[in-house]
């Protein structure tokens, strides 16, 4: 029921949803309910760029830099770097259990859990998110009964080097279907366009926006 769900809810989303400008989209500060800021929260920052110094794990640095500012607790977690292997669509974890597989994403699972937040930092390879952020992601089915419906936070980077809007909305769409999912709540989008060699996004105001995001935690 689970699955039919989520395809159900896929199937369900606005793709023509168009994108909020680039850039920084939103923020909020973490606050209770009488509108203070509450403690340190744990994050987890999820990338996914096969390049140790690509433009979207340059935004996550930016972003990290902000957030342990302000007092939080920060684990990045480099999915190319990582030996993580693809779903297999077995269902031994029944979506809430032990994953036939003993590899690095052992080391994430926890961490997600435990999470307040969970941030993305991916470009875009062929109109979506690299594999090896993906490939993470599938993984997450294991956890599925822990995770959904959890009062998380999110927040979802993206770098691709075309200029045209459109070209992001797929993915915007992705991450946005995926936090409706998972019952999470989605407090910033940085949507950096035009850059594409690496490094090139240093010289825009990308980074900086994503700092702020990670500031205004």
């Amino acid at each position: 029921m689970e699955r039919r769900e989520f395809l159900k809810k896929s199937a369900l989303a606005t793709l023509g949803a168009a994108v909020a400008g680039t850039g920084l989209v939103q923020a909020f500060n973490h606050l209770n309910n009488n509108g203070q800021k509450t403690g340190k929260m744990k994050i987890v920052v999820l990338t996914g760029s096969p390049r140790r110094n690509g433009n979207s794990a340059y935004l996550a640095e930016q972003f990290i830099k902000g957030a342990e500012e302000q007092g939080h607790e920060v684990f990045r977690f480099d999915c190319a770097m990582k030996d993580v292997e693809p779903c297999r669509a077995c269902n031994r974890c029944g979506m809430d259990g032990p994953c036939i597989f003993n590899d690095d994403f052992q080391e994430l699972r926890p961490r997600i859990v435990e999470a307040d937040m969970v941030v993305f930092a991916t470009p875009m390879y062929y109109f979506g998110m690299s594999a090896q952020m993906k490939r993470v992601i599938d993984r997450f089915y294991a956890i599925n009964g822990q995770i959904k419906g959890s009062p998380k936070k999110a927040a979802f980077m993206m770098t691709y080097a075309d200029t045209a809007e459109k070209e992001a909305e797929a993915m915007l769409v992705h991450y946005r279907t995926l936090m409706d999912y998972l019952g999470w709540t989605s407090v910033g989008e940085v949507v950096a366009p035009g850059v594409w060699t690496a490094g090139s996004v240093r010289n825009t105001d990308y980074p900086q926006q994503a700092y702020r995001l990670g500031k205004s935690l």
